[in-house]
């Protein structure tokens, strides 16, 4: 059986999920995640976490925020005003802003009748992940 080695393309099984347990995310009941193993596709803790694995091996990688979505960054949460939001959001709802001319997404973090606090961090930035990886296949490069 081949080792994963940086450049190889990996297909995985992964369970996310937070420090306290909370899954966040899980594979198991569709296609098996692929990607090129430390391309920079795929949060880096899960690229380099797969390098040395072989295929059916498993492991438990706890991934710091550095090498999952990064530090939350306060800059990047602004207060709107709750009129400018479309009809029916909620607290948690993803939505796409505008900057410049380029399309991010943003997440409405906090809600009231008159204002929202909308997020470009990625909900997950800031935190430490624990990701169950299982390789199931593994194609060789070069």
């Amino acid at each position: 059986m081949s080792e994963v080695n940086q450049g190889d393309v990996v297909r995985i099984h992964y369970a996310g999920r937070l420090e306290d347990g909370t899954e966040f995310d899980n594979s198991r009941n569709r296609e098996p995640l692929e990607f090129v193993a430390g391309a920079g596709t795929v949060i880096p803790g899960v690229s380099q976490g797969v390098i040395g694995m072989s295929e059916g091996e498993a492991k438990t990688v706890t991934i710091p925020p550095d090498e999952a979505y990064g530090e939350r960054n306060p800059a990047l949460e602004q207060k709107v005003d709750r009129e400018n939001l479309p009809e029916g959001v909620q607290e948690g709802s993803q939505l796409r802003a505008m900057a410049g001319d380029r399309e991010i997404p943003v997440w409405v973090r906090k809600l009231d009748e008159h204002e929202a606090i909308i997020d470009a961090n990625h909900p997950l930035a800031g935190k430490t992940l624990v990701f169950d990886l299982e390789v199931v296949g593994v194609q060789a490069q070069g």
